[in-house]
């Protein structure tokens, strides 16, 4: 829960900062919150959330 959370913070952050310098358009920012919206509906949410995980965890392995 911990890390979905940060994870939305980040992505949500990089999504205002990039919006912010223009770098992308509103049209294109509320396309990809709608796919990840209806993503997390689907048999894909899992096996993402497993590799987020499994990354962020090898991480202090490095």
């Amino acid at each position: 829960m911990a890390v979905t959370v940060s994870l939305v913070v980040l992505f949500g952050l990089v999504l205002f900062f990039l919006l912010r310098s223009h770098s992308l358009s509103p049209g294109a920012a509320f396309t990809a919150a709608g796919f990840g919206f209806f993503l997390t509906s689907t048999g894909a949410a899992e096996p993402i959330n497993n590799l987020a995980t499994a990354v962020i965890d090898a991480i202090p392995n490095l």
